[in-house]
């Protein structure tokens, strides 16, 4: 049990790190589209990739005694999350989009918490994140209000994805349901993006930066995230999560060149902490 909760750690620490890549790429490719239109190209390839990769045709004939209910809610808790993030990825500092978001799956490990330590993680964690966001330059150009709500949103919808993972991973169809969610979410977007800029979006020069952000933040960190959640609870989850934004500011230092604070080296560090804490208890504790 130990090493497979490790295991889950490491997958979803491998996820946070191409996901916050493929988002420092987004966000420069937002500065050519619009959000809509990346996050319909993200999705379409995504779903070309994840369906070859996992041979999702061969669930075409268990279609209809799957449980939809429970898919539907997780597919819209997917598409959501991903529109209402690249929206504020394009109003906001990547570092400040993702601590904001963060607000959901940390609210997600508070309703989940049984022990009196596991406090003092998701303490560190609320701290980190207190200091990431610039409360001070919420009136400066680099802060939006409509960015930081989008960001909220995402989160809402992120802790949502998160519930709704685990009920559909216990339907034992595997990594199809990622197939099935991503490949809805697409379809559902795509009349809207048509109809916002059908030139920019059938247009084949974007095509190979779509691809590769696709790759590197629905295929791998999708796939990554469902075989976690068969091993961790949603506490573990919600607060692990807590390394997000500090990959996010530090792939924004490093690729997009967004300057880091010494409040919010600190804020990495609580962070940090965190995540380092909620994984001793996770090898202390199994997960159900």
């Amino acid at each position: 049990m130990k090493n497979l909760q490790l295991v889950a750690v490491l997958y979803m620490v491998l996820s946070m790190v191409a996901y916050q890549i493929s988002a420092s790429f987004a966000k420069q490719l937002i500065t050519t589209l619009d959000p809509l239109t990346v996050t319909i190209l993200r999705l379409s390839f995504a779903t070309i990739i994840v369906a070859i990769m996992f041979r999702s045709w061969t669930i075409i004939s268990k279609l209809k005694h799957l449980k939809w209910r429970d898919l539907l809610l997780y597919t819209a808790s997917l598409g959501c999350m991903n529109i209402l993030f690249y929206t504020s990825l394009g109003k906001l500092p990547q570092g400040i989009a993702v601590g904001l978001e963060f607000i959901g799956p940390l609210g997600l490990a508070l309703l989940s918490i049984k022990q009196r330590s596991d406090y003092l993680w998701v303490a560190f964690a609320i701290l980190g994140i207190a200091l990431m966001v610039p409360w001070h330059d919420a009136n400066q150009h680099n802060f939006s209000y409509f960015g930081a709500a989008c960001a909220v949103g995402a989160g809402i919808f992120w802790a949502l994805y998160i519930y709704y993972g685990h009920r559909v991973a216990q339907q034992n169809i595997g990594m199809h349901a990622l197939t099935i969610a991503i490949a809805l979410s697409a379809l559902t977007l795509l009349p809207f993006g048509l109809w916002n800029n059908a030139p920019v979006l059938l247009d084949t020069q974007y095509w190979g930066k779509a691809l590769v952000i696709a790759i590197l933040a629905t295929a791998i960190p999708y796939a990554l995230d469902l075989m976690a959640l068969k091993r961790l609870s949603k506490l573990s989850y919600g607060t692990l999560t807590s390394l997000a934004p500090a990959l996010a500011a530090l792939a924004g230092l490093v690729i997009l060149h967004e300057q880091i604070s010494l409040i919010q080296w600190v804020a990495l560090f609580c962070i940090m902490i965190a995540s380092i804490g909620v994984t001793l208890r996770g090898e202390k504790s199994p997960a159900p």
